[in-house]
């Protein structure tokens, strides 16, 4: 069985992910290898400059904030790298914040929803990436709201900085009768 870890910026995705590695659990990891394919890739190097102009991480966000249409453009030449490695990976899990939005949902057979209330998430991205309240809320408003990936989600782990998250894990993994780990 294959599952996908999905949240909102600033929810947690990866606390949670680190916290299943404990449990034995290999996540892989959609942005991680989005950037290792772009520094890797000459194909998809050249499609992105292509689009861009550039490889400046600086310049890749002004575009994809842009609008909509750099989004899918981008999207359209990462997606599908990154789908091919993860299906090619031999992992089970895959942690993507657009799971849905990207259609990688569908490498997936159960999906777990990460969720935070919205001034934690923002209060964790500005202090993780060391930016604006603007700025934060700017990232969070180019993903689907945390209501509508919940209702395509099976599983739900609450990342408030008060549930505990093992208690969650252990509840999830028995719900997914994976007992080995």
């Amino acid at each position: 069985m294959k599952i996908g870890i999905t949240g909102g910026i600033g929810s947690g995705k990866s606390y949670v992910c680190k916290r299943l590695q404990q449990h034995g659990i290999m996540v892989y990891d959609c942005d991680a290898a989005a950037k290792r394919l772009i520094r890797t890739s000459p194909d998809l190097q050249q499609q992105i400059i292509g689009l861009v102009g550039s490889l400046d991480k600086a310049a890749m966000s002004r575009f994809l904030l842009a609008s909509d249409a750099n989004q899918q453009a981008m999207n359209a030449i990462i997606h599908p790298a990154v789908f091919h490695d993860f299906e090619t990976s031999g992992m089970q899990w895959m942690e993507s914040a657009i799971l849905f939005e990207s259609g990688a949902c569908q490498l997936v057979d159960k999906a777990v929803v990460v969720t935070a209330p919205l001034e934690v998430r923002i209060q964790r991205v500005m202090q993780r990436d060391g930016i604006t309240r603007e700025k934060a809320m700017q990232w969070i408003s180019c993903q689907w709201s945390q209501d509508e990936v919940k209702a395509h989600a099976d599983y739900e782990i609450v990342n408030d900085g008060q549930a505990d998250i093992d208690r969650q894990i252990e509840e999830l993994l028995k719900k997914l009768e994976i007992t080995k780990y």
